[in-house]
């Protein structure tokens, strides 16, 4: 599971991260972003190949989905089954994308009680670069509506003690093959992240309510 991430680095610096060209979106930084919430997506623009910057909102809405009230809008796609499933496999094959983070949280069950949430970030200090994948979806009434889930799959030796799952992080060699912009092989990029890869802390239970948002959410628990 990715259930919520902070993405706190200016839209700018985004951007330069990940060399992408156009306009750079108006997004507030947000240290608790939640499903259904706007996310800063890099993408490669359907028409003109561009690798962009763009606002899209969390939870799949697939473009053939009919009504869209009751679509199940799902966060995330399993990278075991993301290539085959029917509501993710076209986006898979067409609709890549990257979701930049600069940490995501997980949860603990405990034998009793509420469960531990964590923080995990790179520890380089690198932003995270999650597998995405995206859609666009068009209503009868003209609207547009695009949307992105993360992929995620089994954990690796950093997440196994806390979570069995965690997404799938792209490393900056695969952006273009991931992005659609050369050939790669895209099942080889769909595995676990690297031992030592992440760095991983205790933080409060304030981050389980999405209405929390500030940088005190990142900040270690005792």
């Amino acid at each position: 599971m990715c259930g919520r991430f902070a993405s706190t680095t200016p839209p700018e610096a985004v951007a330069r991260r990940f060399k992408t060209t156009g306009q750079v979106p108006n997004a507030a930084p947000s240290w608790n972003v939640a499903p259904s919430q706007p996310a800063m997506v890099v993408r490669r623009h359907p028409e003109t190949g561009e690798r962009r910057l763009d606002l899209l909102t969390w939870g799949l809405v697939p473009h053939w989905t009919n009504d869209l009230a009751k679509a199940r809008k799902p966060i995330n796609a399993r990278a075991e089954t993301v290539a085959t499933s029917p509501m993710f496999r076209e986006a898979f094959q067409r609709r890549r994308c990257i979701v930049p983070a600069d940490a995501f949280y997980e949860w603990q069950a405990q034998e009793s009680g509420p469960k531990q949430p964590y923080a995990i970030a790179r520890r380089d200090g690198e932003m995270l670069a999650f597998a995405g994948i995206w859609e666009g979806w068009h209503g009868p009434a003209g609207e547009i509506l695009r949307t992105f889930a993360i992929i995620v799959t089994a954990a690796n030796e950093d997440m196994a003690p806390i979570h069995d799952r965690m997404p799938v992080i792209i490393e900056e060699r695969n952006w273009p093959a991931w992005l659609g912009e050369e050939d790669g092989d895209l099942g080889a990029m769909l595995h676990p992240g690297a031992a030592g890869l992440l760095r991983i802390w205790l933080v409060s239970v304030r981050v389980n309510r999405p209405a929390n948002n500030g940088p005190e959410l990142l900040e270690a628990s005792q």
